[in-house]
């Protein structure tokens, strides 16, 4: 069975004042029909991805939120797993289309993330941590846990850990949807403001609003040109310890390695023969550990590797062309399907032929990965 994206669509992705929770999700809603040429009626299901509208914005009934945006109410299901909220929704639908269950089915993401001060956003991602044996921690202290560790045992540098940011920013600038549309040099992110020693306000990704739309579907007869379509080959999804405390290394996301383990069997490819990825930079040393835990580089060299530019778009392999979450943003139930959005849209231009979406939630206690075809 082949399940193709029929159609996608993401938002403006950033700051965005003037729209609603309700005001992106109906943007994604209508943007991805469009682009699929699919009256609504078409959709069969819905999968809706997202963190926290709870706290973020005293909403919690999305999957009803969203029917209701379709003359027909389609049944519709929410899904919550942290950052991975997203990666996760697309397997959840991926599994029904397997099933047979459906034929045509949404997978949406959305967080509006600003509404709310700095201090209360940070306590409500904080609780993706564990509760009981990381309370009072942040996200960018528990990545500068890693950082250390990481740079301890393989000597990865301040200037490597720069790297990421600006490959990331400077790739953004072709990005029109992008949070951000400012480069850096190494020196501005490696002296900007003291976050969690080592880590820099630029080595972080930031609070986004956003919303992204990927329509699923294995119907050949009801999808105009189905067969031209980005196809799925496989994916993955895998567990860690959800606490840093209960890992077996702290210099690698076993997580990430089991799944991208399991999307490149079901897809039948070899880490090598991917060209273009979308990976979890959440932190600078999120997207290094992503590249060596994916297999394109040993342990220890990821660093080394994006300094020289193999990462870049012309090098072994394009990561985060989109600017990743750190410049592309970050809106958290947003970001895995957006990611698959972008590669649906590079593969559609015939500019690669196989593509590799990593989304991971939290610490790296969960972890999704997607391999996709040009069709």
């Amino acid at each position: 069975m082949k399940i193709k994206i029929a159609g996608h669509y993401t938002t403006k992705i950033g700051e965005l004042w003037d729209q609603g929770l309700e005001d992106l999700l109906a943007e994604a809603v209508h943007g991805s029909l469009k682009n699929a040429q699919l009256a609504a009626e078409q959709i069969e299901a819905v999968f809706v991805a997202s963190k926290a509208p709870g706290e973020f914005n005293h909403q919690l009934h999305l999957n009803a939120l969203v029917s209701q945006m379709f003359v027909h109410y389609p049944p519709a299901i929410r899904v919550e797993g942290a950052c991975t909220a997203g990666g996760l929704a697309l397997v959840a639908a991926e599994q029904a289309l397997a099933a047979k269950r459906y034929k045509t089915v949404m997978v949406i993401g959305a967080e509006k993330m600003t509404d709310q001060n700095a201090l209360k956003t940070t306590e409500i991602l904080s609780l993706a941590a564990d509760q009981n044996q990381e309370a009072g921690s942040s996200f960018p202290g528990l990545y500068a846990l890693l950082a250390q560790a990481h740079m301890q045992k393989y000597g990865t540098t301040r200037e490597q850990l720069s790297a990421v940011a600006v490959k990331n920013h400077h790739q953004a600038m072709k990005n029109p949807q992008a949070h951000f549309h400012r480069e850096f040099t190494l020196e501005q992110v490696s002296q900007s403001s003291l976050v969690a020693d080592p880590l820099r306000l630029l080595d972080c990704s930031t609070i986004s609003d956003g919303a992204s739309a990927v329509i699923l579907s294995t119907d050949s007869s009801g999808v105009e040109k189905w067969r031209q379509k980005p196809q799925i080959l496989g994916y993955g999804h895998a567990q860690d310890s959800l606490s840093l405390a209960g890992r077996e290394s702290l210099t690698a996301l076993k997580a990430t390695q089991k799944a991208g383990k399991q999307a490149y069997q079901q897809a039948k490819v070899k880490p090598k023969e991917i060209q273009i990825a979308e990976v979890h930079d959440c932190f600078t040393i999120a997207e290094i550990m992503a590249i060596e835990d994916l297999g394109w580089f040993e342990k220890g060299e990821g660093g080394e590797a994006t300094l020289a530019g193999k990462t870049a778009e012309d090098g072994q392999v394009a990561v985060n062309l989109s600017g990743g979450l750190k410049a592309f943003g970050h809106p958290i139930g947003t970001t895995g399907i957006k990611q698959v959005a972008f590669l649906a849209e590079q593969l559609e231009q015939g500019n690669y032929e196989l593509a590799l979406a990593h989304n991971v939630g939290g610490s790296g206690a969960t972890a999704v990965v997607h391999v996709l075809a040009k069709n």
